[in-house]
């Protein structure tokens, strides 16, 4: 097809855009209805063979993907998911989702067990890549992020958890608060003058065994147990052992137990006196459970407060300086 004479350049050929030019010319520039058909368009046999897989299999497959497999599993109908969903939604078909668990909430803390130092107590085990079968179960202070103690065993019983707890109500100085006190009252009951302090834990079964409770009841301990499948509810204790595996790598690289458990020992030090923890406001769970925790706090807000006045004097003083009289 060639331009018309009245758009041909010097040397009869066409000047860029002549068609574009013309169809302006004509009042042509708007779209045109598109026309013919697909020439790979479903046919409506195969139409009507994804509608009544759909209605033979729909409450079982639930899906586009596994209708569209369905139906040549069956060899009935070829055709792709993207097929059988444009399909059924022309006939106003839709896929009913199989109903999901609702979501459950995270069970509070008992009223009585306010965030103060020895108040709220989590526990869990946990195990390192060469130090094979061997478990190290920790004891922390949930509120001052204190590392309390730790018992490393071949074992992961109830045993465990009543050395590591004893181990650590002796180096709290709790035991004599025990002692003195009545063990006759129920702990299921919310009494606020009743439990000496609250044991967070998963639902292990070293944590949740009769041997276990009988013990913490004993010793007036009120148990909490995080939801079942729910690490989240332990996320402080779940905290302490990512950090202490990352900042102290070659604890996995330890293969006997008792040197895991003299390292481990050394890591509880380091990381209570020295680390700082942004949990609890960039100071060391040591400073926060003696309660030097607020005071380091103040002095660094008073600290940013008087070196920023200082600057601004500074600067203020040498602009003076450099001012022309």
């Amino acid at each position: 097809m060639e331009p018309p004479a009245r758009l041909r350049g010097a040397r009869g050929q066409g000047v860029p855009g002549w068609r574009w030019s013309a169809r302006r010319d004509d009042d042509r520039l708007g779209d045109e209805a598109s026309g013919g058909h697909a020439v790979h368009g479903l046919l409506d046999e195969e139409k009507a063979q994804i509608v009544a897989v759909f209605e033979e299999w729909g409450e079982i497959d639930r899906s586009h993907c596994k209708l569209a497999h369905r139906g040549s599993y069956l060899k009935r109908v070829w055709v792709s998911p993207s097929s059988v969903k444009r399909v059924l939604a022309e006939h106003g078909l839709h896929l009913r989702r199989p109903p999901r668990a609702g979501t459950s909430l995270r069970r509070p803390f008992p009223a009585w067990a306010t965030y103060t130092k020895n108040m709220i107590w989590i526990y869990d085990a946990t195990h390192f890549q060469s130090a094979r079968g061997i478990s190290a179960l920790a004891v922390m202070d949930l509120v001052t992020r204190k590392w309390l103690c730790t018992n490393v065993s071949a074992e992961e019983t109830s045993t465990q958890v009543q050395v590591a707890f004893l181990a650590a109500l002796e180096s709290e100085g709790i035991l004599e608060a025990i002692e003195a006190r009545d063990a006759s009252v129920d702990l299921s009951i919310d009494n606020p003058a009743r439990p000496i302090l609250l044991a967070v834990s998963d639902n292990g079964p070293q944590m949740s065994s009769g041997t276990t409770r009988e013990f913490m009841a004993m010793l007036a301990i009120a148990q909490h147990f995080g939801r079942p499948g729910t690490p989240k509810d332990q996320a402080w204790i779940e905290s302490l052992f990512g950090h202490v595996k990352a900042d102290w790598p070659h604890l996995d690289r330890i293969v006997d137990s008792a040197v895991l458990r003299d390292e481990l020992e050394l890591v509880r030090r380091d990381y209570n006196e020295v680390r700082l923890h942004t949990g609890i406001g960039y100071v060391t769970p040591d400073d926060e459970h003696e309660g030097r925790g607020p005071g380091i706090r103040k002095a660094r807000r008073d600290g940013l407060a008087a070196a920023r006045l200082r600057r601004i004097a500074h600067h203020r003083d040498l602009r003076r300086e450099e001012a022309p009289e």
